[in-house]
């Protein structure tokens, strides 16, 4: 029997692949860089023909670096950047506009006329989400109307639309397979989270052709194979990043929570059975569907989490490794009053400000590069903060543990920030690959390489518990100040 099961990983800034045995050990990793775009202010696009290439070169080395044979591989697991959104002719494969990013702000003008044809509660109640343009139904239109000829072609079914979990799925079977799963389907305001099926009155508002649509299915199946020198492997896994990482940190019971910091920063808590409304900015989305049955999550994002440790890399030149920000921001005792807001595209949770943009509030002449990095470190645990708030304001749970993983959880002073800020208990797994690891655990459930969830529970593993060591005032003071600065940041670039 197969006993590997390949995870791929197609994230906003790379392209990745894990290789995983059955005790959930590591093989080998391969990952690609994936360049972003950005044509005008506020847009990002990436080439969808460069998530393609990327992430099949990475799924190639990782098996020749592991010496593994298709044969011996159980099955492919996906999970990807959600909301992106791609658009191919279903006969050249080819796409006919960019992948237009989660991240990209086109699309407010869209949202704002949404907003004007009241249709604000119809897709909170039917959606989960807010009208907003992160979600990918305003930048379908959005594409459709600024591609020659596009609708027409998509009305004919000759034009598809996908997350890039259908866009891989697709080329990965030759063009056989046109589906997605109910997580991914479930972040394109477009998609009835009750009902499980696209809504017509979404569709029809937004002038979105119901035949380019991916088939929606549960999250493990077999969905379709590769065809790979040495065998065929089935793909029989697929999740939105976030829900993947909820699933990899073994979130499976009503309550349970994770928080991933990625580019951005995502906390979930599963809400079981029952669909949360929320009242204080969160998101419902469907966490996962699994064996017939969907559970919900209530979910809160931040826009730009580990991406404004990236800023101070890239576009400041602060330092010349991301790592280097924790060995910086221990420098000083303190920010020296400065606080940093990262809105660079705006704000999500619970703000949901388009317009909101960056602020750097509380310099003096004494203000330091050190004092502005960790400014810039807190802001990450601020903005998580603001999320655990408002879940505890929806759900009256007042969360006292919350499991962790993502690239910038291996910070150790911004985890303990965060254990600090929130009065919680930080508990982050030795698998922080947590992600790829909810890919390969629903592969593996479709394929047999494990038989439930219970058998899952007991592989996971805690690395390590940070607890909270903050009093209460100084803790009351921050909280305090950071509510001010992102005051300032609020509705800046808003049209007058």
């Amino acid at each position: 029997m197969a006993q590997y099961i390949l995870a791929l990983d197609q994230g906003t800034t790379s392209s990745r692949a894990i290789l995983f045995d059955r005790e959930q050990n590591i093989l080998s990793i391969r990952q690609h860089e994936l360049t972003q775009h950005y044509p005008h202010e506020g847009w990002v696009e990436q080439d969808p023909m460069d998530i393609w290439s990327t992430q099949y070169a990475a799924m190639l080395e990782v098996l020749a670096a592991a010496d593994v044979s298709p044969a011996e591989v159980a099955g492919i697991g996906i999970t990807n950047q959600r909301e992106t959104t791609i658009l191919w002719d279903k006969k050249t494969g080819r796409p006919i506009y960019n992948a237009i990013v989660w991240q990209c702000r086109r699309t407010a003008d869209i949202v704002d006329d949404l907003v004007r044809q009241g249709l604000t509660d119809h897709i909170k109640q039917t959606t989960g989400l807010i009208p907003d343009a992160y979600f990918s139904g305003t930048k379908i239109k959005w594409i459709l109307d600024h591609v020659e000829g596009a609708r027409e072609k998509a009305a004919r079914g000759e034009i598809l639309f996908g997350t890039v979990d259908s866009w891989l799925v697709w080329k990965l079977t030759g063009g056989k397979v046109h589906i997605t799963d109910a997580t991914n389907a479930a972040r394109t305001m477009i998609f009835d989270i009750h009902k499980l099926d696209w809504d017509d009155t979404l569709l029809e508002a937004l002038d979105i052709p119901r035949a380019m649509l991916p088939r929606v299915c549960s999250s493990s199946e077999i969905y379709g194979h590769v065809a790979l020198p040495g065998g065929d492997v089935p793909i029989a896994g697929i999740a939105g990043d976030q829900q993947a990482a909820l699933f990899g940190q073994t979130c499976f019971a009503e309550g349970d929570a994770k928080n991933t910091y990625g580019t951005g920063c995502f906390l979930l808590m599963n809400t079981g059975a029952q669909a949360c409304e929320s009242r204080n900015g969160l998101l419902t989305t469907i966490g996962i569907r699994l064996g017939g049955e969907t559970q919900y999550a209530l979910e809160g994002s931040v826009f730009v989490g580990g991406a404004v440790i990236q800023w101070l890399r890239d576009e400041l030149r602060f330092f010349s490794d991301s790592r280097d920000a924790e060995y910086y921001a221990r420098k000083v005792p303190d920010t020296g009053g400065v606080y940093l807001v990262p809105a660079f595209t705006g704000l999500g949770a619970p703000h949901w400000d388009m317009y909101a943009r960056g602020c750097l509030i509380g310099l003096t002449r004494g203000t330091r590069r050190e004092h502005i990095i960790r400014a810039a470190q807190e802001s990450i645990a601020y903005q998580v903060n603001d999320l655990l708030a408002a879940m505890a304001r929806d759900t009256g749970v007042l969360l006292t543990t919350l499991s962790v993983d993502g690239g910038a959880s291996r910070d150790s002073f911004l985890m303990q920030f965060q254990a600090d800020i929130s009065n919680c208990v930080i508990r982050r797994p030795v698998i922080r690959e947590t992600t790829a690891l909810g890919a390969c655990y629903l592969a593996g459930l479709a394929t047999g390489v494990w038989k439930d969830r219970a058998e899952l529970k007991q592989l996971w593993r805690c690395d390590t518990l940070y607890h909270p060591d903050m009093d209460e005032t100084t803790r009351r003071t921050l909280r305090a100040g950071w509510d001010k600065a992102v005051g300032r940041s609020l509705g800046w670039c808003k049209p007058e």
